[in-house]
């Protein structure tokens, strides 16, 4: 035991929180900026079973902030090249790799079993589907975001926390990402290492619990702060992600992707439109469910808006990337 001897006199650890955490399954849906640090402090503290999430592909322009990656993994499955390196940095561990990614249709599956699931998608689909899964299963779910020096990382669900939909139940009309507006590679690793530090407390049963409590920080101005959302209630609405597979031949799907985006739309049958134009259709929505679709979502949940406010009612979204 001398691999942990050093958080094992801990007196918040020691013999039984080592076992504790030897016999937790933790699932981390995206092994990126925010996933590298949450995944080496993971395997480094002893988590017994650790299953990766990610489609991706390691990137000559991540490495600035993913250092679970060296040049030689350029090409190759993030999920793939994460699990070697962990595995070597911690062999007394189960490492699971799982290249894809997560959808409202394999959520249910990916989750199964997680005492514990870390989403590190930085993704608003992600987010929101890993949440109401959590909400509905009862798994403590960790959620982070960045983008430039700033961001939060905060603990929902675990039936004693509200939702994300209870602290953000809407999204803002436009977002950058951090291909656009940029990030910096210590705010990742910061908030990524509040992620590990989060879901650890939670698995060694540590009071205060941090299920419930946000933190948010800003590195440009070298500010912190936390807050308790434990009584936050859950929105009565709100739009359900859905995957392509979920959509039915009595479904109306509108695809909000323009020709030189997707040539082709998302199924047959699908019309296109723009969120400045969905109002015009709905009348063809009227009665039916109608399928949102876009490649992150939030021009879909946009799209959303404007159709319920013209009386839409069974509204939900595809995110396909």
């Amino acid at each position: 035991m001398s691999r942990y001897a050093r958080q094992m006199v801990l007196p918040e650890i020691g013999d039984e929180g080592q076992a504790r955490l030897a016999n937790a399954r933790v699932l981390v849906v995206g092994a990126g900026g925010l996933g590298c640090p949450a995944l080496s402090y993971l395997a480094g503290a002893g988590v017994g079973s650790i299953r990766i999430v990610d489609a991706d592909v390691v990137e000559k322009s991540n490495l600035h902030r993913q250092p679970l990656y060296a040049m030689t993994d350029i090409g190759r499955p993030k999920a793939e090249a994460a699990r070697r390196a962990l595995s070597a940095y911690n062999p007394e561990i189960e490492i699971l790799a799982d290249v894809r990614r997560l959808e409202p249709a394999n959520a249910a599956s990916l989750c199964k079993n997680a005492d514990i699931v870390i989403d590190a998608a930085d993704s608003f689909a992600v987010t929101y589907t890993l949440s109401d899964h959590c909400l509905a299963s009862g798994q403590a779910f960790v959620s982070a975001s960045v983008l430039g020096f700033a961001g939060y990382a905060g603990g929902f669900c675990g039936g004693r926390a509200p939702s994300v939909r209870a602290v953000f139940p809407d999204l803002p009309q436009s977002a950058a990402n951090c291909a656009t507006a940029g990030v910096s590679g210590p705010a990742v690793g910061i908030l990524g290492s509040l992620q590990a530090q989060m879901a650890l407390s939670c698995l060694l049963g540590l009071e205060p619990s941090p299920l419930g409590r946000m933190i948010s920080l800003d590195l440009r101005q070298f500010t912190t702060s936390s807050f308790s959302f434990r009584n936050a209630p859950e929105p009565e609405d709100g739009f359900g992600f859905v995957s392509v597979e979920d959509i039915a031949d009595s479904d109306f799907v509108v695809d909000l992707r323009g020709v030189e985006e997707a040539p082709d739309v998302v199924t047959t049958g699908a019309c296109r439109s723009t969120v400045d134009d969905v109002e015009a259709l709905a009348g063809q929505a009227r009665g039916l469910r109608t399928v949102l679709c876009c490649r992150s979502g939030l021009r879909a949940w946009n799209a959303g808006l404007r159709l319920q406010q013209a009386g839409g009612t069974d509204i939900c979204l595809i995110a396909l990337g």
